[in-house]
């Protein structure tokens, strides 16, 4: 039979076994492949880690914080002043209760690496506090109780009586708030806020059971 004019069947396509297998399988390593290089680098980036430098992982509590509030006294003044006009021949005095509150608050900018001493065998974290600072008395004026004494008091020197009575309740405060009694409540206080905001960034940061020492300059190191 003549075959002339037809062509060939085109040969057979010869493939190495398993070629196909592994083009299909390639996308899904690459995935794979990512995926792990994505996983290792989170755990690179979040992974636990080991604590560093307790000093600066203490001074975290005092980041962003400028003064803290440890104490407040409440205070009762009680002043009395005189007044005398047209050559003595007219006087008046005048009794007065103001309250008054004193805040004792810590200088926390002041508190850097130089107040502070971290004992590795121990695990423990020595702390030296500035010196308290108190603020100007608050005067509570609208609940003030004024006693007055004298025939004829003018209004000039009710007027001069009652800024006299503020000076002098002002003053008064100020001195009731520095005597020791309550300067060494102000400062234990001061003493338990620093060990509390202290204790918890070291706890998180892994150093677990710290004991936190505190004291102010000019007191004894504690034992």
């Amino acid at each position: 039979m003549d075959h002339s004019g037809l062509t060939d069947p085109p040969a057979a396509t010869t493939r190495k076994p398993g070629s196909l297998a592994v083009r299909s399988a390639l996308p899904w390593l690459l995935f794979v492949a990512a995926l792990a290089l994505a996983g290792w680098a989170l755990w690179q980036l979040y992974r636990p880690q080991a604590p560093g430098d307790p000093l600066a992982t203490a001074l975290v509590a005092f980041e962003k914080q400028n003064r803290l509030t440890v104490f407040s006294a409440e205070l009762a003044p009680v002043v009395a002043n005189d007044d005398a006009r047209l050559f003595g021949l007219v006087k008046s005095r005048q009794v007065a209760v103001i309250p008054a509150r004193v805040d004792y608050t810590l200088d926390l900018a002041a508190i850097d690496r130089n107040r502070m001493a971290w004992n590795a065998a121990n695990r423990r974290l020595d702390v030296t506090l500035p010196p308290l600072q108190l603020s100007r008395p608050n005067l509570d004026e609208a609940r003030a109780q004024y006693l007055r004494e004298g025939v004829w008091i003018t209004r000039g020197a009710q007027e001069q009586l009652t800024r006299a009575n503020t000076r002098s309740a002002e003053r008064q405060a100020a001195e009731g708030a520095a005597k020791p009694a309550l300067m060494a409540l102000a400062r234990g206080a001061a003493k338990d806020a620093i060990r509390q905001n202290v204790a918890i960034p070291l706890a998180v940061a892994g150093y677990g059971d710290v004991t936190v020492a505190v004291r102010f300059d000019g007191e004894p190191v504690p034992k």
